[in-house]
């Protein structure tokens, strides 16, 4: 870096080298970050419901939401840090969030906890098929590291689908 000045430096862009192209660079990052964004939306509607949960399964229902927000929050750091790793960026803020979101809010005054758990169901469903989406995108591009670990959020959204349905299942 001979001849770079720091104020040269600090006034390039954000450009992580990376063996990927700038095509790759673009639509990986732009794919991981629609995911991160419903990720986020996804978050917050969970611990919205957690927050607002009430009934005879309160307990159980309330420590379920609770386990899977989580879940979903350990996701977002590191869709973020992928993005970056192959050269792109990612989300700036709440309302950057809002303008990638495909998951729709629930900002009602009262949900059912039946309605809350079927909903969410709903939107884990959704996301396992734009994780899937991304993983097309990352398998395009001959990014197994990103293809990887989207293996295992699939894994992880299947499950919490699972959970959700069987919670809203009718006894027979």
């Amino acid at each position: 870096m001979a001849g770079t000045t720091l104020t040269t430096r600090r006034k390039a862009p954000l450009r992580t080298p990376t063996d990927l192209g700038a095509n790759a660079t673009a639509d990986i990052s732009a794919a991981l970050t629609g995911v991160l964004a419903d990720m986020f939306a996804l978050y917050l509607k969970t611990k919205n419901f957690h927050w607002h949960l009430s009934g005879p399964h309160f307990r159980d229902y309330h420590l379920m939401l609770d386990e899977q927000g989580d879940q979903i929050f350990a996701t977002t750091d590191a869709l973020a840090e992928r993005a970056r790793k192959v050269g792109g960026t990612t989300l700036r803020s709440i309302g950057h969030i809002a303008r990638l979101q495909r998951l729709a809010d629930n900002d009602a005054d009262y949900v059912t906890p039946e309605d809350m758990l079927a909903e969410l169901a709903e939107d884990n469903r959704r996301v396992i098929g734009f994780l899937r989406a991304a993983h097309v995108v990352c398998e395009d591009h001959n990014d197994v590291a990103s293809t990887s670990l989207i293996e295992v959020w699939i894994d992880e959204a299947e499950r919490r689908a699972w959970f959700l349905f069987e919670c809203t299942r009718a006894a027979d």
